[in-house]
Parts: structure tokens; sequence; C-alpha cells
């Protein structure tokens, strides 16, 4: 009814923010209301170079503001509950005390940051695997890798150590939302982003304290650890019209929150396609992953939700790929004296790749290598005088793409595991036929559209 509670999800996600309004129907939740908004929160990272990759905090949370703000009022005066997700394997860091100020805006109060870093994201690859190998070996099941946030402390310990002295307090971006809103003390994460973070064990659901200690570690910036689904706490101000005392859920992966919005069959599969690329299904209840990582295996086990786990098959290479692509094409069109927008580029390859049913040139498209091996890179092989057209190419890109992933989870391991249709779902997946065409000849499953992924609404449900 037009009185109901609401709960609100909000999703910081690597290029926007999304905030949804989601209500009980009959049927289950609804969305009663949504808006995003670009972050354009891209800056340097001037000690790490160009492996480094950097947001400005400041831009997201301003992103996110703006969102509120366009959201309805008499819908955000019934928020009862708020669940935040985000980037799981980023970092922030802040000063307890003084992480942000609260201002008077149009739609009431809302926080600023103030002695924040910038967020460092789960895509920066300063951490070599030169420098990755001369850490302390995790006691985890899950491999450290780039973009980590303790691999990314320890770089900071022996880069810059002087910039750690700043801050008494580090979180994912979503950790610091939710800990501004409730005034946390100390820093609160759900065992989603611990996981994903690194030194981190999931059965004991604790960090990796001694070997972290012995090694120098500042363990003192490690945030406390609780069960996703819960309570962090109440907002400690009316905001954007919420009322105060709003009950806020510890911070969520985007990952998880995902698949949650999504996933309803434990024999689906999901296929998701947007920056990146994942292929993940549910483990029976009662999985445990084993004790130690294989460093040279595609699949990562991640905590779910009622102490469940999903096996993925998490690829660094997906939409960013084909983005790349578009922007080569874009930059030789320059060096030709010529003038393209690449918005209008990205319709003409697909339309041209839409010409061009097979094509026997292979392209393994791991520009961005993969955590299991990192200093993979892409190739091209196969080349034809019959083959080199823009549709062969964008065709072989796309196919590329889809035998990455099924490399990384194939089809005998998803039969064997009882997966009956695939779930299709991202942002790159919807826009390219192409994608979806390839995904349904490789997959010897159904594979479905329509149930898109909503990270934002994912974060709702939970609550």
């Amino acid at each position: 009814g037009p009185g109901a509670a609401c709960v609100l999800g909000i999703d910081l996600g690597t290029t926007s923010v999304k905030a949804a309004v989601v209500v009980r129907g009959e049927q289950g939740p609804v969305v009663a209301e949504s808006c995003s908004r670009e972050t354009r929160a891209q800056t340097g990272s001037p000690g790490a170079g160009q492996q480094g990759m950097e947001q400005n905090v400041r831009k997201i949370i301003g992103a996110l503001n703006e969102c509120l703000a366009a959201l309805p009022q008499q819908q955000l005066q019934r928020v009862s509950h708020i669940g935040i997700s985000g980037q799981m394997h980023g970092i922030v860091f802040w000063k307890r005390d003084q992480g942000c100020k609260w201002t008077e805006s149009e739609t009431g109060p809302n926080f600023e940051p103030e002695e924040v870093s910038n967020l460092v994201t789960w895509q920066d690859g300063r951490c070599s695997p030169d420098f990755l190998s001369s850490l302390p070996q995790p006691q985890s099941h899950i491999s450290l890798a780039k973009g980590f946030g303790c691999a990314t402390v320890y770089w900071y310990l022996k880069k810059s150590p002087d910039f750690l002295k700043s801050y008494d307090a580090a979180g994912t971006i979503h950790d610091y939302v939710v800990a501004m809103l409730c005034d946390l003390k100390k820093p609160l994460m759900s065992d989603q982003n611990a996981a994903s973070w690194g030194y981190f064990s999931c059965r004991s659901k604790s960090w990796n304290t001694d070997i972290l200690e012995k090694s120098g570690f500042p363990v003192h910036l490690l945030p406390e650890v609780g069960d996703p689904g819960s309570i962090a706490g109440r907002t400690i101000s009316a905001w954007h019209g919420i009322p105060k005392g709003a009950e806020v859920g510890i911070a969520l992966g985007d990952f998880q929150c995902s698949v949650y919005s999504c996933l309803t069959e434990r024999t689906d599969a999901v296929l998701n396609i947007g920056t990146s690329a994942q292929l993940t299904i549910s483990m029976p209840l009662g999985f445990q992953p084993p004790e130690t990582p294989d460093p040279f295996s595609a699949v990562t086990y991640y905590p779910y939700f009622s102490g469940s786990y999903l096996a993925v098959a998490a690829s660094l290479n997906g939409g960013n790929v084909l983005a790349m692509f578009v922007d080569m094409v874009t930059q030789w069109i320059a060096e030709l004296g010529l003038e393209v927008q690449e918005t209008t580029i990205y319709p003409k390859i697909i339309k041209a790749a839409l010409t061009q049913n097979n094509s026997k040139l292979s392209i393994h498209p791991t520009v961005f290598g993969e955590r299991h091996v990192p200093e993979q890179l892409a190739s091209v092989t196969n080349i034809s005088v019959s083959d080199v057209s823009l549709g062969h190419v964008t065709r072989a890109l796309c196919r590329g793409i889809i035998e990455n992933l099924h490399s990384m989870l194939p089809s005998e391991c998803l039969k064997e595991m009882g997966v009956r249709r695939i779930l299709g779902t991202g942002s790159a997946l919807a826009r390219n036929e192409v994608l979806r065409q390839e995904a349904e000849r490789i997959f010897p499953f159904p594979v479905v559209y329509g149930k898109d992924v909503d990270a934002a609404v994912g974060a709702a449900m939970v609550m």
C-alpha cells in the first residue's frame, strides 16, 4: 500500500552508482523507483604510474547524492532498511573521526567525504606477480591477486609507508558509506568483502593476524567482520529524507548481490558479462572449499549467504575487451585524419559481425590477463585473407570472450553439478546479439534472458 515500508538498495559500481527503492509485492520484491548516475571518478595514481587505477571518493559520493536527490521524497520517507553493495576487492582509507561532514541540501541532510583517500579499485594493477610472490602466504582458500585490499596495503607499506600514517581506518567503498551513515567507530565488513581482500579464513571467519603481524602489516586498519545479511547499525541522521534510525545492513559484495537478484533455482548457472565476465553456480549446502587454494585453478569459491558458496569462473575480460577494441578502431580512424564517435562504432561492428556466421580467425581475448594466469596476454591466430573483415574480427572476438569463460568452467563440470539451464545477464550481453549467439552455440544448455542482474536490487532483497 501507499504507506508501506520500503527498502533502499544501493550499488557503488566501477563506473556508476545505482539506487533502487524496493517494495513487497504479491509475487515478491518490486522495484518502485530507481536511478543511476555515472561517477566519472577516474583519477591519476602518481605513485603507481600507469598500472594504478584509482577513483575520487568525493565524486562517487557526489553521484550517490545525485541519485538519492532524484528519487521521490515520499518513497524515501518510507525507507526502513538500507542495503548497500559495491566492488569487493577495492580499498579506501579514512580517519575515523574525520571521514565525512554532514551538510544540508535541498533534499535534507547528506554527508560529504573529508579525510578520505582515493579508492584503489579492483582493476588496480600495481601489485605485479613478482610483488605478490614476495608477500607472506595467506591462510585462505582464495589466492592473493592484484586489486585485493590487503595486497594494496602491503604495496603502500613497502613503497609509500608515510601514506598509511595519515589514516586509521580502511574498507571497501561501500564499507565506508555504511560507516559514515551509522557513525561506526571501527569499520564493519561482511565475510564476502573480507574474503576478497585476501588474508582471511572463511572457515574461522577471521583475519590471518599472526601472519600479517609478523610482516609488519598494520592490522589496526582491518575492519571487524560480520555475517552478510546482518545489521551494521542505524542512520545517525535523516539522509535525503530517509528517516533517522533506519537500519543499515553490513556492506555486501556486488557480485553476490547481482547473483542473488536473479538466481532462484540451484540447477541454474548465471552467465554475466558486463565490464568483466563471470560464470557462476551455487554450491550445495554444506560445501566447504579446500583449505588452501590451487593458484592455477580458474574457479574460485566466493562466500554467499547463510554459510553457502558460489563457484565462480571470474574473468577479467568481458565487455572491457570490446570497449578496448572500439577504442582501438576509433584511434586508428583518428590517425587517418578522420573523426568518428565511439558510440556510432559499436552498433556498426555488431551489425558487421551479424553478417558473418563463421570465422576461422581465432582470438584469445585476455588483454587484461586472468587472476590464475596473470602473465597471459591476448593472441590472434588462424589469420587468413578471407577472415580479416571487420565482421570476421568482431565475430571472432565475441566468440573468444565466451570460449575463454567456457575454458575456465567447462560444460562437463556444469553437467556434473546438475546445471540444466543458463541465465544470460549483464549489460554487454544485453547489448550484443553476437555475444548471445556465441553463448548459445558454445554451451549445450538453454540460455534464457530477461531476468537481468541488479546488485542494488539484490542488496535490497537481502534486507
